[in-house]
């Protein structure tokens, strides 16, 4: 299959140290455009949009060409550097361009602390560079959004190597959804435990659940995981308590969208079923995250905003109506997962364990 990467003068953030080169989100300096790998219509087709406004970006956020808590978070930092590049008035007007396009983006997806995460961070730089001259200012701009967009890269790799101390060798895991490098700055969260273990020679495989409605894993997790030559097989969703039920699972690694003070865990849909299983089944159930997911503000998942999607992403597949007309769908994006199931959450800082008591406040001095 031929890639139409576009030759951006910056160099792409890679899945691995493999020879392709894909990257969910990226900025252009020379164009002033943000660029994104479209991956709603991944496997079967490879392109990239670009978008030269705010509001572009934000509209491809809610509508998922781009996804993932840190990619959306990367997405809207870049949205706000054009905010900058084209804003050359007083610092009153630009903080005021600014503060606008922020909020719009941060309505896109409510879910993934993420996104308000970096548009907070974007903000206190508007804030501290706004008096600069316009051309001083954009530049100040464009290189806090790629310390953001480049930290978040090392941190997965971080949190990579930590989550892979935990796998045993020859085990097969399970993963759901889609928290590889498509869904973050470059390498992934849960898929760079993944990466991080065969990396150092254990003999992996993994199970990929497909994750209805929008099938991140069937479409994006086992193409990533393909492309870097580890075994994958997909399955449904329902199949997982089957799998679960014959031994066959050995260790389950997610990623997530926010993460509560006492180590509660939303992600997509699907992920609580999970860890129940697993649970029942003596299986590890372990998430990787950045920091940036971590939310002390939230002292338990029960104040995490559930995201609810379109009613046709259910309904429909492509052209299939699955469900009639006239017909009601529920359709929550994201679930939450209660700390007493998660055995460990990864994060660049280091390791917490949910399970046992420990929340996430024993790392906030490690920043």
């Amino acid at each position: 299959m031929s890639i139409p990467i576009p030759e951006l003068s910056r160099t792409p953030i890679t899945f691995s140290e493999g020879p392709q080169a894909f990257f969910p989100v990226e900025y252009e300096p020379a164009t002033g455009e943000v660029v994104m790998l479209e991956q709603r219509k991944l496997p079967s087709e490879v392109t990239y949009h670009r978008y030269d406004k705010p509001d572009q970006v934000a509209d491809a956020i809610r509508d998922m060409v781009v996804r993932g808590a840190p990619a959306i978070g990367i997405a809207a930092a870049y949205a706000l550097v054009m905010v900058a590049r084209t804003e050359e008035g007083d610092a009153a007007s630009f903080l005021v361009a600014n503060g606008a396009a922020g909020r719009v983006l941060n309505a896109t997806r409510p879910t993934a602390v993420n996104l308000a995460w970096a548009i907070a961070r974007m903000g206190r730089k508007a804030a501290e560079v706004a008096k600069l001259d316009p051309r001083e200012r954009y530049e100040a701009m464009r290189a806090e959004a790629e310390a953001i967009h480049r930290e978040d890269v090392l941190a997965c790799h971080a949190m990579g190597e930590l989550g892979a101390r935990d796998v045993p060798d020859g085990a097969t895991i399970l993963t759901h959804c889609n928290a590889g490098a498509l869904a973050t700055g470059g390498y992934g969260t849960a898929l760079g435990v993944i990466r991080a273990a065969h990396a150092a020679g254990k003999k992996i495989r993994v199970l990929a659940d497909e994750t209805r409605p929008y099938l991140q894993g069937a479409r994006l997790t086992s193409w990533e995981l393909h492309v870097d030559g580890i075994p994958v097989e997909v399955i449904s969703d329902n199949m997982a308590g089957h799998f679960f039920q014959r031994g066959e699972i050995d260790f389950v690694v997610v990623g997530s969208d926010r993460i509560a003070a006492n180590g509660d865990v939303a992600n997509k849909i699907g992920t609580y079923s999970v860890a129940v299983l697993a649970k029942e089944h003596g299986v590890p159930f372990t998430v990787a995250a950045p920091w940036s997911t971590v939310d002390l503000t939230m002292s338990d998942g029960s104040g995490i905003p559930i995201e609810e999607r379109p009613r046709d992403e259910v309904a429909r597949v492509g052209g299939t109506t699955l469900v009639a007309d006239g017909i009601g769908v529920r359709h929550p994006a994201f679930d939450v997962t209660p700390g007493r199931l998660v055995h460990a959450v990864y994060t660049e800082r280091g390791v917490f364990h949910p399970a046992k008591g420990e929340g996430p406040s024993a790392l906030q001095s490690k920043g």
